[in-house]
């Protein structure tokens, strides 16, 4: 039976990220909040799990890295975002949204935190009769899912023989257990594939603003500072400089 998500106008809804290593600076950090302010009509709290706070603005609440204990030089593939489905997560209690840091917020979000289900990811593009979520965007209830962290941390070589990477083993576990849900397919368009135009109008077009959108996810490259440059380190995939991408990523 599905469960129906309430926001409690009263309380804050949480929202969380996670920063580690040097792949995304503290502006990132500090964009995210800037555009759910804008966004969100409802109270929210925003947290960062990170292992350096330095240059994160004061209103964000800071937290430790959740500890995975992963075997060192692994390939990374998103394995610490997993931690996120420890039983009482940064003290916090019922649903929780987790956005990644390189997501542009373009619409009102306050619908994320009722769509009715008990778990809520974005559905791979790519990946759709696979069946497997992309978690740029996930919702999930805190401490609901900790048997499938024991089980990765149990048999982490099989998972990372049988799964790309954590999305991959996240959405099948959690469809084990008949609890996947997509958010509607408009709300989390990828830049990639529904912001740029197709060749060879990517030379003459800009890229959009999909219908519905809310969220607009960035996998791989462009990252969102290099869109807005025109920058993809791909000939094949050209994308004119994306300038509006900076009246929604801001502080």
């Amino acid at each position: 039976m599905i469960k129906i998500a309430t926001a409690n106008a009263d309380q804050p809804v949480n929202i969380i990220c996670m920063k580690w290593g040097d792949k995304y600076g503290a502006e990132y950090v500090n964009k995210l909040h800037g555009m759910i302010s804008k966004n969100l009509s409802l109270p929210f709290k925003l947290t960062c799990f990170t292992d350096s706070d330095k240059g994160i603005l004061p209103s964000i609440d800071i937290k430790p890295l959740p500890f995975l204990g992963l075997p060192d030089n692994i390939p990374e593939r998103g394995w610490n975002k997993l931690s996120t489905l420890q039983d009482g997560l940064g003290g916090f209690e019922g649903d929780v949204l987790f956005l990644d840091l390189d997501v542009v917020i373009v619409d009102t979000i306050d619908e994320l935190f009722d769509h009715p289900a008990e778990f809520l990811i974005i559905q791979d593009v790519k990946l759709k009769r696979k069946m497997i979520g992309n978690s740029s965007v996930y919702r999930f209830r805190v401490g609901a899912h900790q048997d499938i962290l024991d089980k990765f941390t149990e048999d982490f070589d099989l998972v990372q023989k049988t799964h790309r990477n954590e999305q991959a083993y996240l959405s099948a576990e959690v469809n084990k257990k008949d609890l996947l849900t997509f958010w509607p397919e408009k709300w989390c368009p990828s830049f990639k594939y529904h912001c740029m135009q197709p060749w060879p109008m990517n030379y003459f077009k800009d890229a959009i603003i999909p219908k519905g959108a809310k969220i607009i996810i960035f996998h791989g490259h462009p990252e969102p500072d290099e869109a807005v440059k025109g920058v993809t380190h791909k000939w094949y995939r050209h994308v004119r400089p994306t300038r509006w991408i900076e009246n929604y990523w801001c502080e």
